[in-house]
């Protein structure tokens, strides 16, 4: 079976895929392929449906708007991705994306905004994101997307927490070194607005049995940072990266 060039291009489809289906791709994606791609009859395509792994195809019948896709055989089964959920307070624009893009590639299971006190950037635009989180996936190799979940605020996502799913809170204020503390999936952690937590959240978030607080260094870090950096502790420890 000959190696599928690394300069083949990888598409998401949000259609079942198998061998016996004939995908067609319209609209943006269609125009990404054909008309900046240059992509024609008889090239090869890897698809991905996160449902059942990733494709090899090949273009069937290249059209001005769309096109379809002769399904070859698979290349991928779909991932298992490590139970890790990212709670995170949203940010402005560039650092949200910095965010969705990094913890998509680094391999969360879930993202989940948090609006708290001092959340400045309360609308997150799901489309958007949801976007970003495809793009993301296309780039890194991902066959697993993760989960985009609606914005909650701090005290009803306490109340609604599901038993046995350690919430690691990146407390700038202090706490346990994160590299020591022991939280292997299911887990979720938590990293607040570009202000911090409030001291009324604090209390809140220590009162809760699931909660453990860790820090992360001697330095303040910005929001994004403290996101991907905790991302990353977990998943050398804990996640599929050993």
């Amino acid at each position: 079976m000959s190696a599928t060039p690394a300069s083949t291009p990888r598409l998401f489809v949000d259609l079942p895929l198998g061998p016996d289906t004939a995908p067609v791709i319209d609209g943006a994606a269609a125009h990404y392929l054909l008309n900046v791609m240059r992509l024609k009859t008889g090239d090869p395509l890897l698809l991905f449906d996160n449902r059942s792994g990733e494709w090899l195809g090949a273009i069937a019948d290249a059209g001005k708007r769309s096109l379809s896709v002769r399904i070859d055989r698979q290349t991928r089964d779909l991932e298992a991705v490590p139970d890790l959920w990212l709670c995170f307070a949203p940010v402005k624009k560039a650092r949200l994306d910095w965010i969705i893009e990094k913890a998509t590639e680094l391999g969360v299971a879930r993202l989940q905004p948090v609006i708290t006190e001092r959340t400045i950037v309360e609308r997150v635009k799901a489309e958007r994101i949801e976007a970003q989180i495809i793009e993301a996936c296309e780039q890194c190799g991902r066959t697993a997307v993760p989960t985009l979940a609606d914005p909650v605020k701090l005290p009803q996502l306490l109340k609604d927490w599901p038993a046995g799913r350690t919430l690691l809170f990146a407390d700038e204020a202090g706490g346990a070194p994160f590299a020591s503390v022991d939280a292997p999936a299911p887990a979720a952690i938590l990293t607040g607005p570009e202000g911090g937590f409030t001291d009324r959240e604090r209390a809140l978030l220590l009162a809760s049995t699931d909660v453990r607080r860790v820090a992360l260094g001697p330095r303040i870090l910005r929001a994004e940072t403290a996101a991907i950096a905790a991302t990353s502790l977990w998943m050398a420890r804990h996640g599929d990266w050993t």
